[in-house]
């Protein structure tokens, strides 16, 4: 692993756990990230937000888990089969990652539906492209379609032996297709067919109803005391 110079946020309030409070590690803006050495900082827990590379780096709290997934080892849970049943008619269609207006307006249509407090809800066009894309990494924007018309994208990373799953957002009147749960098995057969190791799901809170939902995805493995460490069906992550 090469020398990478990272720096320490401050501390402030933790956008995910009320009343704790948080910093990340950031890898330094002036080291010249590639997908090469993304690739790598994964493996040890960091994420990325637009061209900004972290970790949570906070003094009292390890709330904050990375996940993935052993896409040769998934098998799917009944509820994910019937997802998959539910979503016969959907397609996918792979795009760059290049601002679309009718992506845009799909994500303002999410975050006022399900984040209509976030600060996300009412984002400039810079400001999504900021969030979900990135100068250094090949980023797939991934459409899904029933009948030609669009009820979500999937925004994932394509790194050297894995995928990273982003972000998705959807129209919530398709909420009973589950689509973010579909985006998720779509991303796991799809790093299958390119022959991946992994499929990063991004950080788990267990307290967090947002992020808990990453833990129904098993065999699954958890990035602790800095190792990662695969639970089984009905384990508890610890």
């Amino acid at each position: 692993m090469i020398s990478i110079p990272i720096y320490l946020t401050r501390d402030h309030d933790c956008n995910y756990l009320s009343g704790n409070i948080a910093r990340s590690a950031f890898v330094h803006p002036s080291f010249p990230l590639t997908t090469s050495v993304y690739s790598q900082l994964i493996e040890q827990g960091f994420r990325r937000s637009g061209d900004q590379v972290y970790r949570p780096q906070c003094q009292f709290c390890s709330a904050c888990i990375p996940l993935r997934i052993a896409v040769s080892e998934f098998a799917p849970s009944r509820i994910q089969k019937r997802t998959m049943t539910k979503n016969k008619q959907t397609k996918a269609l792979i795009k760059p990652a290049v601002f679309e207006q009718k992506h845009f307006d799909l994500y303002q249509l999410y975050q006022q539906s399900r984040h209509p407090e976030g600060s996300m809800a009412d984002s400039t066009p810079e400001e999504y492209m900021n969030f979900l894309g990135s100068n250094w990494c090949k980023t797939l924007f991934v459409e899904l379609l029933i009948n030609g018309r669009l009820i979500a994208v999937t925004i994932a990373d394509q790194l050297e032996n894995s995928l990273s799953a982003v972000y998705t957002f959807f129209d919530p009147e398709f909420s009973k297709l589950s689509p973010g749960v579909f985006s998720v098995l779509w991303q796991i057969e799809y790093a299958r067919k390119m022959h991946f190791q992994w499929l990063y799901l991004g950080f788990w809170i267990k307290d967090c109803q947002k992020m808990s939902y990453k833990d129904q995805y098993r065999p699954v493995q958890a990035f602790i005391d800095n190792h990662w460490k695969e639970y089984l069906k009905n384990e508890s992550i610890t």
